[in-house]
């Protein structure tokens, strides 16, 4: 069985990947994303490469093999679905359950996950948007044709359908300004020389950095 530290490299190399939209991930992009020293990621990727579940070439990255890509995806559908239970059934909230399903999802079963899948309905997103994988391993890059909030013009009417950055702080944020899935709003202004985007939702305006407008997903209406 591969350890709980394996699990974590599979996952964050294709979370990685599917992001930046590169099949190579380098070791300072996991080395970011992992906390952890590149000397660290640089013994872990050949550890990776010597089980068969990826391939380490120096100074290129990682990619993963069939096999890893496999128990990668499994460990992310795990976890997506593990988020979703939490928040319908037990009432967290979207930036209380990435913790605690970073715990969970190395000790369920594979059989505890599909129960929990058909009890919640078999759901395609979690409670950031993120759509989660199915059981036979197939893993959609999108639930919509979405585009981030930095790239709409002013007067746009959008609906928030996913959250890249899931930081805590981010996500508490967001809540506190009445932004969270499935809310629509309108585009007041996007000044890219001030890096500012102005959203209005409910008559109240919320001001984001370019950076934060980056890390949201929204169907244009």
């Amino acid at each position: 069985m591969p350890s709980l530290t394996v699990e974590n490299y599979l996952k964050a190399i294709l979370q990685i990947g599917l992001r930046e939209q590169v099949t190579w991930v380098s070791t300072g992009q996991l080395s970011l994303a992992l906390s952890v020293s590149p000397g660290t990621v640089t013994s872990m990727q050949k550890t990776l490469s010597d089980a068969g579940l990826a391939e380490y070439r120096p100074y290129e990255g990682v990619c993963l093999t069939e096999a890893g890509r496999t128990l990668a995806v499994r460990m992310l559908r795990r976890h997506r679905l593990i988020e979703q239970f939490l928040v319908e059934t037990l009432g967290l909230s979207w930036d209380q359950v990435h913790e605690e399903a970073e715990h969970m999802e190395h000790a369920v079963s594979d059989v505890l996950v599909d129960r929990i899948d058909e009890f919640l309905g078999r759901p395609h997103s979690d409670p950031h948007g993120d759509p989660i994988p199915t059981a036979d391993g197939k893993l959609p890059e999108h639930v919509s044709d979405a585009v981030t909030l930095d790239s709409c013009t002013v007067g746009s009417g959008v609906r928030i359908v996913r959250v890249i950055n899931q930081g805590t702080e981010f996500l508490q944020f967001l809540t506190h300004n009445g932004v969270a899935l499935g809310v629509e709003g309108r585009v007041l202004s996007n000044n890219r020389e001030a890096g500012l985007v102005t959203l209005e939702i409910d008559g109240a305006a919320v001001v984001l950095g370019q950076q934060a407008a980056e890390q949201l997903l929204v169907d244009q209406v």
